[in-house]
């Protein structure tokens, strides 16, 4: 079982949320009950989001997607659990990937349970907004930049086009709760594999830290590639302190040599 963090994306142009040491690069990212709860906090998420949205939406996979993909068609991981917003393991090619944060390209309605394309939203967003279609800012994590105060009061929040509800992005927040159906399908398969491989993430979130102690407890080894610090580096087995494209692309190369592709039900 694999778990993958915000290095994996980096390569691709995604910026991560902590520095090598764990530490916050930025502020804090809004929480679920500011969204909730603020309508200016959510004014603010929306122009943020709208100028960072299109360097997820335009991002391709790298080596370290790829890689995994290919470890994945070989029969070698049976299970991807991403921290991760983007979907790039699934333009990968990587099918059995859970997104224990839920995934930035959809968007759900707070009333009405509705759901649409993130790109759809920010076709709305620009036709209501067109003052900012010529904006530019720093890049963030997860679709969002670095945007002007006046910028945000001038925002036009869209709103569902079904019930004219609140749209909130189909992700888990910082200080949400990961649906616990999701969790327990992660913790058997930390149960059912025969090791753990922690990529690209300090794992300084307990949702996905939980499943790294939950393999020290069951006995399973833990490998842990990650070029900083991590949370869970006491209980690792073994700690690769690297990037993981070329090590991961490298592992899959060597995967490729040793074994076909294995058959769709086939033991791997």
């Amino acid at each position: 079982m694999v778990i993958t963090g915000a290095g994996v994306s980096v390569s691709s142009g995604i910026p991560t949320y902590r520095d090598r040491e764990g530490v916050w690069r930025h502020s804090q990212p809004i929480t679920h009950q500011e969204f909730v709860a603020d309508a200016a906090r959510r004014r603010r998420y929306w122009a943020r989001s709208l100028l960072g949205w299109p360097a997820v939406r335009d991002a391709l996979p790298n080596a370290a997607h790829r890689a995994l993909a290919q470890l994945e068609l070989l029969g070698h991981v049976d299970m991807l659990i991403t921290q991760n917003v983007d979907r790039l393991h699934q333009r990968a090619g990587s099918s059995a990937v859970v997104d224990l944060h839920g995934r930035v390209d959809r968007v759900r309605c707070l009333d009405c349970s509705g759901v649409f394309a993130r790109e759809q939203i920010q076709q709305q967003l620009l036709k209501d907004n067109p003052q900012h279609a010529s904006q530019t800012g720093q890049r963030r994590p997860d679709g969002d930049a670095d945007v002007t105060d006046e910028s945000v009061e001038r925002l036009s929040v869209p709103a569902c086009s079904l019930c004219g509800g609140t749209l909130i992005p189909d992700v888990v927040f910082f200080g949400g709760t990961v649906p616990s159906e999701r969790v327990e399908a992660c913790k058997n398969a930390v149960a059912a594999a025969d090791g753990v491989l922690a990529v690209g993430s300090s794992l300084q979130v307990f949702s996905g830290f939980r499943f790294c102690r939950l393999a020290s407890e069951l006995g399973k080894p833990l490998v842990i590639i990650n070029p900083g610090k991590t949370r869970a580096d006491s209980l690792a087995t073994l700690k690769l302190q690297a990037e993981c494209g070329p090590l991961l692309e490298a592992l899959a190369a060597d995967a490729s040599r040793m074994s076909p592709p294995s058959v769709a039900g086939s033991p791997s």
